[in-house]
């Protein structure tokens, strides 16, 4: 497995589907507000984190350029 390969696996076992998110910090024109909360659904093979914000959006998580948090009970 190459370097990479494990990352992205790390990635998927830090932040399985389901696990909640909050937004600290995105350097995006069309970024959530900060504080948003979001689900997320997967980790594609890039390392991006696919999230579903509850503000309706679809705009992933950059690990390493976006700041985050996992939320571990609401």
């Amino acid at each position: 497995m190459f370097a990479y390969q494990k990352e992205v696996e790390e990635l998927r076992k830090a932040y399985p589907p389901e696990t909640r998110v909050e937004l600290i910090e995105m350097d995006d024109p069309q970024a959530p507000p900060v504080g948003c909360r979001g689900t997320i659904k997967g980790v594609d093979d890039a390392g991006n984190i696919l999230v579903r914000w509850d503000t309706g959006s679809g705009l992933h998580l950059l690990p390493g350029v976006d700041r985050f948090k996992k939320i571990e009970s609401e």
